[in-house]
């Protein structure tokens, strides 16, 4: 039996011996959470260390990335500073701004013969176009199909059974020569008769013609001209070789009521059997006016006209640049073997005072390169101040957007 002293102290005990006990329960709490982040920091360690020897992660451990791909919108370029497939198929970035730059500055007021620079671009491997690709896709918007439109008018006199033609004028006619413009005349025949045909006079560089002239088919009953088709083409005159094939519009007559002397608006559309189809160029132009500099880029071709018996071609791009008609400098891509559609992506800046600007030109040429003869030319373009329609726009372009490079595609001219 415990005394009325003893008894008294009991509370104290008790209450002395809890104290005591929780003290050592959160003691020993804390020391296991301490022996978790030990234990959690010691798996990292040793996860990063088997990392850096080359083993495989934990799941649990791994950081997943996901990577969003930016779509690109239609009529956008977008350029990838020197990124190459490897052997592998995947993209190598050989610089930290994707950009090698090899600068030897050119000056166009002494005119002396200097080393162009030359900066090594490269499209997205996505961007390019295999040959028989049916992907449409393109880096700028496409040229424009815009071949011109036509005027004439018609009549038929029952009397004297003659179909009388009126051909009196076409509007924006594509620019055929390196001067910018085009020589324009219309042949004319009543399909399928092909052997008869008659043709306008040649409208000197002119790409909106006038031509007033009156054309008679004479002896053709009314029933008979039902079943003929008028056939128009308009030719770019070439004194010194082959006319140049520009459009052509067809027209059933049996569409038309001769009787209230119709006249019509009809636009012109490639000749599929003409062999004006020469391919086409994407080049993009950049004019940096505090530094008085012009940087264009070759970018790609496709649809190039085959020059060799396998059917191919070995192309690349030479540059003229042009001072008051006077060729300055003459600088070139590497070429690609057995291409039809090859990709450059290069670059070449020019440096050109402002007040030189409006006498300025470049004279782009697609070539096929020859081993055992001279190299032949495919196609070629002229950028200037007054050129042709599309080439004219390009350099306007170019001149309101500064530090903007502008991307274009150009149909080959002979």
């Amino acid at each position: 039996m415990l005394g009325s002293a003893e008894f008294a102290l009991l509370p104290v005990v008790v209450a002395a011996a809890s104290l005591v006990t929780m003290v050592m329960t959160l003691a020993l709490c804390s020391l296991c959470q301490w022996c978790q982040r030990r234990d959690s920091y010691t798996e990292l360690e040793r996860d990063d260390e088997t990392s850096e020897k080359g083993g495989a992660f934990h799941q649990s451990n791994l950081i997943t990335r996901k990577t969003i791909k930016f779509e690109r919108p239609p009529g956008k370029a977008m350029l990838r500073g020197n990124v190459q497939p490897n052997a592998d198929g995947q993209e190598d970035d050989t610089s930290e701004n994707g950009t090698t730059l090899k600068v030897q500055p050119f000056s166009l007021s002494n005119l002396s013969a200097s080393s162009m620079p030359s900066i090594s671009l490269r499209l997205s491997p996505s961007m390019h176009e295999d040959e028989g690709s049916d992907s449409n896709e393109d880096v700028v918007s496409e040229p424009t199909a815009n071949l011109g439109r036509i005027q004439f008018s018609m009549s038929y006199d029952f009397d004297t059974m003659t179909l009388v033609l009126h051909i009196k004028r076409a509007v924006e006619l594509p620019a055929k020569d390196f001067s910018g413009t085009s020589d324009p005349f219309v042949k004319i025949c009543l399909l399928p008769d092909k052997k008869n045909k008659m043709e306008t006079k040649v409208k000197r560089r002119n790409l909106n013609p006038h031509w007033n002239e009156t054309f008679q088919f004479e002896g053709f009953p009314y029933d008979k001209l039902q079943h003929r088709v008028l056939y128009l083409q308009v030719f770019d005159y070439d004194r010194f070789s082959r006319n140049d094939p520009i459009g052509e519009v067809h027209l059933p007559l049996c569409e038309v009521d001769l009787t209230e002397s119709p006249t019509f608006w009809k636009d012109l559309r490639p000749c599929p059997n003409s062999n004006d189809n020469l391919g086409e160029l994407l080049v993009s132009l950049c004019y940096q006016p505090t530094a008085q500099r012009i940087t264009i880029v070759v970018m790609k071709a496709r649809h190039l006209k085959a020059m060799d018996i396998t059917g191919t071609s070995d192309p690349y791009v030479k540059i003229w640049l042009v001072y008051r008609d006077k060729k300055i400098e003459k600088k070139k891509t590497s070429c690609k073997k057995r291409s039809l559609n090859p990709v450059f992506n290069e670059s070449f800046i020019f440096d050109i005072p402002m007040d030189k600007m409006k006498e300025t030109s470049f004279i782009i040429s697609v070539m096929d390169k020859d081993t055992l003869k001279k190299n032949d030319v495919i196609g070629k373009v002229c950028l200037a101040p007054r050129s042709g329609p599309l080439e004219t726009k390009h350099w306007k372009e170019m001149i309101s957007k500064p530090r903007q490079p502008v991307a274009m595609w150009h149909g080959l001219k002979k």
